[in-house]
């Protein structure tokens, strides 16, 4: 067994200072029983706690760190950047080219206004949709985790379905009213709502691969025909590509299934693991930002240097020829030998993977929305958990998030992570 002596004992430090001992709640392991690991410092496709124990990690920050953790291009050239100074809170050249590479894997995007988190990108999406259009009230999906910006936090995934808290007290009745939160893959009750409250609805956001139930994967015709309900009613149609941005392709999930949003909102990537956001989309609606427009947002560590510094390095890299190719390569591996691991230890499993990221369900039946998702067993997917964490691979400590790949796992590390699967599969 291994020791965590040292965790434990920060732990209980931690959990007089700070409300549950940690920073955002998902990391408490109550999901999963135990408690959580404090990490002392990450190299590659590795972490190591505080007691010395080593980990292949397929958390990876959740997903930014793509090329791995401390990659030596990101390390170096934030070492440069620091010596410069770490915010000026002033525009710099870093700004332009981090757009001008975003904006060129992004076509959907003319314009973008880079932030400092994923909700602050999603919040301000909405607003600006808002803005755009004059109407207050917005659609949403059952599972789809938008940041916590209220409003947003009704029936969402991730933390919120771990803990079985769909709606957050602390969220007026007055923001929710207009939030409609519809089933994830279900074009027909989209279509229904969208022809009876279009005068109202500002605009539709959705996790294209919803990454915070886990890894559930979209309908071809449910992508086309919000594409279409929106054109036809005049409905903004914003892909929240926090997560799935650089993850399911390199031009994201609307390059890979082939719909062109509205607006686009993006993340972890981009920041190669410092804070960052961004939103972007047509110029039209762009145009109604402060201080072009009158919709007011406004961040003073906006666009800072390190985290475009990080973000510029980590897309260099991943642009090179094959890079993401090989990524994901990687990544169908590991989703064959879990699938084989899981079958020769007689456990009853789902496997999902969309580009590099990917989720295993403990349950036989078919995922396509958060209802059916929920049906998977919490329990059994504790143990696999806690086992797998004892096999030294860290995943995600709850059912419902995603797994990712990164450029720095290797064969090895793959082979190993199946074998500790099958020992884990076979308790479970």
């Amino acid at each position: 067994m291994k020791s965590h002596r040292r965790s434990l004992n920060l732990f209980k430090k931690s959990s007089r200072l700070i409300p549950g001992g940690v920073n955002s709640p998902v990391r408490a392991f109550k999901a999963v029983g135990g408690r959580p690991l404090f990490i002392e410092k990450a190299k590659g496709a590795k972490i190591y706690d505080v007691d010395g124990n080593s980990y292949i990690d397929y958390v990876l920050s959740w997903g930014p760190l793509i090329l791995g953790h401390a990659h030596p291009r990101v390390v170096n050239a934030l070492k440069n950047a620091a010596e410069r100074g770490t915010s000026y809170g002033a525009p710099t050249g870093l700004e332009v080219k981090l757009a001008e590479m975003v904006t060129s894997l992004y076509p959907s995007m003319d314009m973008v206004r880079l932030v400092n988190s994923g909700t602050e990108a999603t919040m301000s999406a909405i607003r600006a949709a808002r803005g755009f259009t004059g109407r207050d009230k917005i659609i949403k999906f059952e599972g789809c985790y938008h940041g916590h910006a209220d409003g947003l936090l009704v029936k969402a995934g991730s933390g919120a379905a771990t803990f079985g808290v769909p709606d957050s007290p602390g969220v007026p009745k007055s923001y929710a009213k207009n939030t409609i939160t519809l089933p994830f893959n279900d074009i027909d009750s989209v279509s229904s709502v969208v022809k009876k409250e279009h005068r109202n609805i500002a605009c539709i956001i959705l996790e294209p691969v919803v990454g915070n139930s886990g890894c559930v994967l979209p309908k071809v015709k449910f992508l086309k025909g919000l594409r279409k309900i929106t054109k036809q009613y005049g409905v903004v149609l914003i892909f929240d590509e926090v997560m799935t941005g650089f993850r399911v392709s390199l031009g994201g999930a609307q390059e890979y299934y082939g719909i062109k949003p509205d607006m686009t909102c993006l993340g972890k990537v981009i920041g190669g693991g410092l804070p960052v956001g961004a939103y972007g989309g047509r110029k039209d609606i762009m145009s109604v930002i402060a201080p072009e427009g009158p919709v007011y947002q406004a961040g003073t560590l906006s666009g800072n240097p390190l985290a475009m510094t990080a973000g510029i390095e980590t897309l260099k890299v991943l642009s090179g020829k094959g890079v993401f190719k090989k990524i994901e390569k990687k990544a169908a591996l590991l989703e064959e030998g879990l699938k084989d691991a899981a079958k020769r230890a007689g456990a009853r499993t789902r496997f999902y993977r969309a580009g590099t990221m990917f989720c295993t369900y403990f349950q036989d039946g078919s995922v396509h929305d958060f209802e059916t998702a929920a049906r998977s067993d919490k329990e059994k997917f504790a143990r696999f958990f806690r086992e797998m964490l004892e096999g030294g691979v860290n995943l995600a400590p709850s059912q419902f998030e995603a797994g990712f790949m990164s450029l720095a796992h290797t064969d090895k590390d793959i082979e190993r992570t199946i074998n500790a699967a099958y020992r884990a599969f076979r308790k479970c």
